[in-house]
C-alpha cells in the first residue's frame, strides 16, 4: 500500500520530498535514490500514470494537484501515458546499485520503461 513508509520525515516534507521525486522522474525517465525511497516513489509515479491513460478533466486536475510542474503534466497526459495504454500496470522498473558510501545506505536506479 503507498504511503505507508515514513521514511523519517514529517508528513509534510515527506509529501513534498515524494510530489518533487514524481515530478523529476516524469521528467527525466531515471533517477537515483535509496531502496525505500524508490519503492515508494514507483508507486505513486504508477499511480499517476494510470490516471493519465484516460485523459478527462477530473484526472487532468488530479495530475496537476500532485505534479509539480505544468509541463510534466502536460508531457504525462501527450507522450508518457499513451505509450503505456496497453499495459496494464509495471511501468517502473528498481535496479539496485549498493551501498551509498557516505552511509551505507542500499541505493537503486528507477527508471520508466
Amino acid at each position: 500500500m503507498p504511503g505507508t513508509r515514513k521514511l523519517g520525515r514529517p508528513t509534510a516534507h515527506r509529501t513534498a520530498m515524494l510530489r518533487a521525486m514524481v515530478t523529476f522522474l516524469l521528467e527525466k525517465g531515471r533517477i537515483e535514490t535509496t531502496v525505500t525511497r524508490a519503492k515508494e516513489v514507483r508507486s505513486l509515479t504508477e499511480k499517476m500514470i494510470t490516471i493519465a491513460k484516460e485523459p478527462t478533466l477530473a484526472n487532468k486536475r488530479l495530475v496537476m494537484s500532485f505534479v509539480t510542474k505544468e509541463s510534466v503534466a502536460k508531457k504525462l497526459f501527450d507522450e508518457i501515458a499513451p505509450k503505456y495504454a496497453d499495459r496494464n500496470g509495471g511501468y517502473c522498473r528498481i535496479i539496485k546499485t549498493g551501498a551509498r558510501r557516505g552511509d551505507a545506505a542500499e541505493m537503486a536506479i528507477i527508471t520508466l520503461l
